[in-house]
């Protein structure tokens, strides 16, 4: 997770300075992480073998 989200290696830019912002931050890549992106192994999403969705979602329903 820490070499996906560069907001928790404190030496870049991207660096969280509010705990509200860094918070966000986590919660809409474990979003992407599990709704959005095809693992190698699984050929699915998480969610989808998990039977929460029935699809790959797109980032823009992420949004909605």
């Amino acid at each position: 997770m820490r070499m996906q989200l560069r907001r928790l290696t404190r030496l870049t830019n991207a660096f969280s300075k509010k705990l509200l912002h860094l918070k966000a931050a986590v919660a809409l890549h474990f979003a992407w992480y599990n709704f959005v992106r095809v693992h190698k192994t699984l050929r699915v999403t998480p969610a989808m073998e998990a039977g929460i969705a029935n699809h790959v979602w797109r980032v823009t329903e992420l949004f909605a």
